[in-house]
């Protein structure tokens, strides 16, 4: 299994475009993709949570949510074999046509530079992007440098000399959010949305914020529904 999902991994690392397929300015409608584990008995279970926001006045245009059985086991940077089933569920539920997707866990800034949010991009054929809330210290030896303590400040994370992601201070007296792209978006731009959705209720970008929430409400329900 693991062999099988390397060489897809390695196959699709060789797509991946870190330049803009959009423009930012157009883009009307933004998903915030987030996803919540628990365990009934010896099986794992998930729920996925999109929350689609609109991009001018980041008014929620609607919600989705799909829970169901984890049939892949945990194995360390393959993490998109376990969510992407789920993810691609909750996204048919959609109405709305997103421009571009926000997951809450990584892309680029991944090993083999396949995390879930570039992962998901060859499935979605959408711009994607990364927001994590914990660093993922990718080589288990390369840590970020803090940013300035101001909003908008940010340093690159930078390892073997290649720029994986950045570390993004989106407040003043916050801890930083890290961004890395998914897929279709250059790393500026990523750095650029995610400011821009970011309001003074959390460091955490709207989307994802919201997706996030969501999940913990889901799970409860959810949980209490599986037998």
């Amino acid at each position: 299994m693991q062999t099988e999902f390397l060489r897809q991994q390695n196959e699709l690392r060789d797509r991946i475009e870190s330049v803009d397929k959009i423009d930012m300015y157009s883009v009307k409608l933004i998903a915030g993709v987030d996803l919540a584990y628990w365990n009934k008995g010896d099986e794992e279970y998930a729920v996925c949570c999109i929350v689609v926001i609109d991009a001018d006045t980041n008014e929620v245009v609607e919600k989705q949510h799909c829970s169901g059985k984890i049939e892949v086991p945990y194995m360390p940077g393959f993490l998109a074999f376990r969510e992407l089933p789920l993810i691609l569920k909750t996204v048919e539920l959609l109405e709305t046509v997103p421009d571009i997707f926000i997951f809450d866990g990584n892309g680029y800034l991944h090993p083999r530079h396949m995390g879930i949010a570039t992962h998901a991009s060859f499935y979605l054929n959408k711009p994607t992007i990364g927001i994590a809330k914990t660093y993922f210290r990718v080589d288990k030896k390369t840590d970020y440098t803090e940013p300035e303590n101001e909003a908008g400040s940010f340093t690159d994370i930078v390892i073997d000399g290649e720029v994986y992601g950045r570390a993004l201070r989106t407040h003043k007296d916050v801890k930083p959010i890290f961004i890395s792209i998914g897929n279709f978006v250059s790393l500026d731009t990523a750095c650029d949305l995610a400011m821009k959705l970011t309001d003074k209720e959390s460091h955490i970008p709207i989307p994802t914020r919201l997706a996030d929430l969501e999940t913990h409400i889901a799970r409860e329900h959810e949980r209490n529904v599986i037998l």
